[in-house]
């Protein structure tokens, strides 16, 4: 069992009044982790903290940010058998997608190491004889960062590495299903080096949530917020911002369509929708929930995906390396059985074969899906893909964008140029051509539309977030003025 302790101003401290709250193994339901229930007096001292090593960390030069960043990288890397061990406990995660999640979060540490000079901003021409005028990107103070449990490492890396290379100080807010992974993580950059009050994370319980985010948006060291989960909590956590003029940058959920056209490699499009559709068990914000093929090549696509799903190895991650685990929760198994219930009696056909036994679940292929069905337009975040037959590209882009969501897509065929086409149609902040909807990197600008939020992190893009652009002007010669 995993005990852990908060981090403020870089000391293990428990919560006021002693209080904690505990997290069960998916699978067998016994208590993994023991974890400090910390309240609103816990989150301002968070915030406190990290307001007061603002102004030196701010200050800091480019290439101290950076070594700190980069030893950091190497030591995430090398604690991954502790990463994968409760990434098992907490989350039921396989142990490859255990290493996938370190592998990628020392990527993004290593990036955002190499922003640290990209804090800079440009000279803009003036219309006043001799004044030098610059946007001038500076960081913006302290930065409250929110993740979820379905790529732990991953996401907590990510709501920090950006916001610490432009030289903001950082609370990490833990989820309540993956708290002593997303502690590590802390443990791990405190390891690195980062001065002292400079990171700091804490763990709440469920019923404190709205309290504890409340008290730190309205705290006036606090100029950005960034979470990533479900659109339902996103909306609460944008309103609450907006009243505290607080900036955010909000990755919210999805329904990402992968798009098989007439002339698509029909055995590459069922190795992009299986990989999108079950890496860790369909819990990615990026997985394929609705796959939209074309009525020529259905029956072969289908057959295909089906015999493709079935072979998958599943079974408990703590006993060997497979492909689907364990879901989160019961909720989860709950929420598609209604899903799918539902489908089945308006016309929909369940192709894959197998039940689940308690939170271990075999994936899910269902057919002949129409708009008409809660499945076509509820995420999933879950072991199931859709199909829906269309019957001809239009028909495909239209099925694509008939969806409240917009984050993540994919478009499969032979013909570039036309699955550029098709890709900058679709409305989603990302798309991909001849590859999955579940791909992300370091360096690139990830966000979605519509109901998938606003803000982007990554690369540049993930500096410009969390700085603020300032107008600075000089005036170097004599100005003359009209009275």
């Amino acid at each position: 069992m995993f005990e852990t302790s908060l981090l403020i101003g870089s000391e293990p401290s428990s919560a006021t009044g002693g209080r904690t709250f505990t997290r069960a193994n998916p699978v067998s339901g016994e208590v993994v982790t023991v974890s400090p229930a910390a309240g609103v007096e816990d989150a301002v001292r968070a915030v406190e903290a990290a307001a007061a090593a603002f102004e030196s960390w701010a200050a800091a030069t480019p290439s101290t940010r950076r070594m700190l960043l980069l030893k950091a990288a190497d030591l995430l890397e090398a604690s991954t058998d502790r990463f994968v061990e409760r990434m098992a406990a907490e989350c039921g995660a396989t142990t490859g997608w255990g290493h996938f999640n370190v592998h990628l979060a020392a990527g993004i540490l290593r990036e955002a190491a190499g922003l640290t000079t990209s804090v800079g901003g440009q000279v803009i021409p003036s219309d006043v004889p001799g004044s030098l005028s610059m946007g001038i990107r500076q960081p913006a103070g302290v930065v409250v960062g929110m993740a979820p449990w379905n790529a732990p490492v991953i996401l907590s890396t990510r709501a920090v590495a950006f916001p610490l290379a432009a030289g903001n100080t950082v609370v990490l807010k833990c989820s309540e299903l993956s708290p002593a992974t997303h502690m590590l993580l802390g443990e791990v950059l405190l390891e690195a080096g980062f001065p002292e009050g400079v990171v700091n994370v804490i763990t709440v319980a469920p019923e404190d949530a709205a309290d504890v985010t409340e008290a730190m948006v309205a705290h006036p060291a606090v100029r950005r917020l960034n979470f990533t989960g479900s659109t339902r909590v996103g909306r609460i956590i944008g309103e609450v911002c907006a009243r505290h003029l607080v900036p955010a940058v909000l990755e919210l959920g999805g329904k990402n369509p992968l798009l098989v056209l007439d002339d698509a490699d029909i055995d590459a499009a069922v190795q992009g929708a299986t990989f999108g559709g079950f890496v860790n068990q369909g819990h990615v914000c990026m997985s394929t929930d609705k796959i939209i093929v074309d009525d020529s090549i259905a029956d072969e696509f289908v057959a295909k995906l089906v015999a493709r799903v079935e072979s998958l190895p599943i079974g408990d991650p703590r006993e060997g390396d497979v492909v689907l685990g364990s879901v989160i929760g019961q909720s989860t198994v709950d929420h598609i059985g209604r899903l799918v219930d539902d489908a089945v009696a308006k016309g929909a056909k369940v192709l894959t074969s197998g039940a689940p036994e308690g939170t271990i679940m075999p994936g899910v292929v269902l057919d002949h899906v129409t708009p008409e069905m809660e499945i076509f337009s509820e995420e999933i975040f879950g072991p199931a893909v859709t199909i829906t037959r269309v019957g001809n590209q239009d028909e495909a882009i239209a099925a694509a964008n008939d969806s409240a969501y917009g984050l993540s897509a994919a478009v499969f065929t032979r013909d570039a140029a036309r699955g550029f086409q098709v890709a900058r149609r679709i409305e989603s902040g990302i798309c991909h051509i001849n590859a999955p909807t579940v791909h992300d990197e370091a360096q690139m600008p990830f966000g979605g539309v519509k109901d998938s939020g606003y803000g982007r992190f990554g690369g540049q893009a993930g500096i410009d977030a969390f700085t603020e652009l300032r107008w600075i002007s000089m005036q170097v010669e004599p100005r003359v003025y009209p009275f």
